[in-house]
């Protein structure tokens, strides 16, 4: 059964990929891909993927930033 999390506060300081992928509900294709987009705070260790919880937010804050810019210039 998938962990749910009823908010931030509850999610671990470093995410798996299936954290991440349940955190933003999409699959683990989409989440192995973001995984691996240039600028996404993921870090590997070893054969590991970890994600620190307060990178992510960052990350989540400016692209929703970047996002709300975009849509204000068209």
């Amino acid at each position: 059964m998938a962990q749910t999390y009823r908010n931030i506060e509850e999610l671990p300081a470093m995410l798996t990929v299936y954290q991440l992928r349940s955190f933003l509900g999409i699959g683990q294709r989409q989440a192995y891909e973001l995984t691996h987009t240039e600028g996404f705070p993921a870090l590997k260790i070893g054969t590991t993927i970890k994600i620190p919880k307060h990178l992510l937010m960052d990350w989540i804050k400016t692209h929703l930033e970047n996002n709300s810019e975009k849509g204000a210039a068209t």
